[in-house]
C-alpha cells in the first residue's frame, strides 16, 4: 500500500452574496426600470408626439398674433419651453410600480433587506434618464424651425434641458404618491390632470403684460411660470435672477410632491 497521499480536490468556489448598500439597491431597481422601459412604448410615444404636434400647430395657428404680444425672444422659442415641460409632466414609472403593487413583486422586495428609499429613489433615476430622451425630440424639432441657443450655447442647452427635466421629477413625486396609496393604475393616468389646469394659470401661451388683471395675479403663484421663464431666459443669455426662480420653483413643487410619495411609501410598507 503506497503512503502517498491523494491527490487534493480542487478548492469549491465560495459563492457570496453580492455586496448591498443605498446605491446598489437603487442602482439594481433603476437598471430594472430602464429595462422594462421598452414594454411602455405605447405610452412612451404619444406622450414624445403629442408636444411635438401641438408645438407646430400652436405656432402655426397665432405665431403671428401672440407674436406681437411677446417681448424678447422669438415665438417659436417661446413655446419650445411649454412642449417640454408638457411631454415629461406626468411621465414616471408609476403605472409599473402600480403592476408590481398588484402583482405582489413590491411585498415580496419588501420581505428582503433592501433599501426602501432606494425602491423609490431607483425608479426616479430612470424616469429622469427618460425625461432627458424625452427631450431631444422637441429640441430637434425646435432647431429644425429656427430655434436657437445663440446666447448660451452647449452650456444653455444642456441647462434648458436639466430644468425640464428636474420639472418631470419634480411632479412624479404626485403620480407615486397616487401609484403607493390606492394601487390603481386608472388614478395614476388621472395625475396628468393635476397639471393640466395649472398650465394654463402661467404665461404658456403669451407675456404676463398682455393677460387680464386677474390671470397675471395667478401666474405670479404658480410655480410652473418659473420654470418656463427660466427656460426661455437661457435664448436670450444668462439671467441668474430668472434661473434662481426657476430652480427655486423646482425645490417648492419637489419638496411638496416627493413629501407626499415618501409618506405614501411609508404607508404602504406599514400596510404591507
Amino acid at each position: 500500500m503506497s503512503g502517498t497521499a491523494p491527490p487534493a480536490r480542487p478548492a469549491t468556489p465560495v459563492i457570496g452574496a453580492r455586496p448591498s448598500g443605498f446605491f446598489t439597491d437603487m442602482a439594481s431597481v433603476s437598471s430594472r426600470a430602464l429595462r422594462l422601459l421598452p414594454r411602455d412604448l405605447e405610452a412612451i410615444v404619444p406622450a414624445m408626439l403629442v408636444p411635438l404636434f401641438f408645438l407646430v400647430v400652436t405656432i402655426g395657428a397665432i405665431q403671428n398674433l401672440a407674436g406681437e404680444a411677446v417681448s424678447g425672444i422669438d415665438y417659436k422659442a417661446f413655446q419650445l419651453p411649454v412642449a417640454i415641460m408638457t411631454a415629461v409632466t406626468g411621465m414616471s414609472r408609476a403605472n409599473s410600480l402600480v403592476t408590481d403593487i398588484s402583482e405582489g413583486y413590491f411585498d415580496r422586495l419588501l420581505m428582503t433587506p433592501v433599501n426602501r428609499h432606494a425602491l423609490l429613489l431607483g425608479l426616479m433615476v430612470a424616469d429622469f434618464t427618460l425625461f432627458v430622451v424625452m427631450s431631444v425630440p422637441v429640441i430637434v424639432l425646435g432647431f429644425a424651425i429656427g430655434v436657437s441657443f445663440g446666447a448660451t450655447g452647449l452650456p444653455g442647452l444642456v441647462v434648458f434641458v436639466l430644468i425640464g427635466a428636474l420639472w418631470g421629477l419634480a411632479y412624479t413625486g404626485f403620480p407615486y404618491a397616487i401609484a403607493l396609496r390606492t394601487g390603481n393604475p386608472a388614478a395614476v393616468n388621472s395625475s396628468f390632470l393635476l397639471f393640466f389646469p395649472f398650465m394654463f394659470l402661467t404665461t404658456a401661451w403669451v407675456s404676463r403684460e398682455v393677460m387680464t388683471d386677474w390671470l397675471a395675479a395667478i401666474t405670479w403663484f404658480n410655480p410652473m411660470t418659473y420654470a418656463l421663464e427660466g427656460m426661455r431666459s437661457l435664448f436670450s443669455g444668462w439671467d441668474g435672477w430668472a434661473l434662481g426662480r426657476a430652480l427655486l420653483s423646482l425645490a417648492v413643487v419637489g419638496l411638496l410632491a416627493q413629501t407626499l410619495a415618501f409618506r405614501s411609501l411609508r404607508g404602504r410598507i406599514r400596510r404591507g
